[in-house]
């Protein structure tokens, strides 16, 4: 079993370097599944991994040109500081049992898993819509809308807050569709607004 988590582990760095996303969303399942490490703490392991990983890939989309420092450094502050607050005040009070009704009983944990199920289901859905942008040359001129930049950040970062996932999966699609990024330039992005957000791990 241990083989296999570092295989998977490895097949995470070659996503995160191929689509600038998908680490996370795979992270996640190998901590929990593989390592065997609580859900709620694989959440932290998981930011830091892919925050550690994106850091490596940033440096070579630095020196191609492929990173819109204007935009990540928009997106990335609302993202960061909504996975900030998030992590700080809101993770904290979440009770052990959500919800009790007979025999069934709703754990943190076990929301925390349903949620990424959905959260896996949505990544997937809107990168089949990014790829599709993409290659029907449907991809706008870049536009660098403030209020659109900012929501954006705060909902994936909400999203990665709670789960420690979804950043790259989502950004992916927002920077190619919503923002008018090329392919390659929105996943030279992606992977600097991922490591930013390694920051708040130390």
């Amino acid at each position: 079993m241990e083989i296999i988590a570092y295989v998977a582990s490895a097949l995470i760095g070659i996503s995160l370097g191929l689509i600038g996303g998908g680490g996370s969303i795979l992270t996640m399942p190998v901590l929990v599944y593989l390592f065997g490490v609580n859900p709620l703490l694989a959440t932290s392991y998981s930011l830091f991994i892919v925050g550690s990983t994106s850091l490596a890939g940033t440096v070579g989309n630095f020196k191609r040109r492929l990173v819109n420092i204007k935009t990540a450094l928009l997106f990335g502050s609302a993202s960061i500081s909504t996975v900030f607050l998030t992590r700080k005040f809101i993770i904290p009070v979440i009770p052990k049992t959500i919800i009790k009704i007979g025999d069934f009983e709703l754990t943190e944990n076990m929301l925390m898993m349903v949620l990424f199920a959905v959260l896996m289901v949505a990544a997937a859905t809107a990168m089949i819509k990014g790829g599709r942008a993409n290659s029907s040359n449907q991809i706008k001129k870049p536009q660098l809308d403030l209020g659109k930049l900012l929501l954006y950040g705060i909902a994936i970062g909400l999203a990665t807050g709670f789960l420690g996932a979804g950043g790259g999966f989502l950004l992916i699609p927002t920077l190619v569709i919503l923002v008018g990024l090329p392919m390659k330039e929105a996943v030279g992005t992606s992977l600097f607004i991922i490591a930013l957000r390694l920051t708040q791990e130390f």
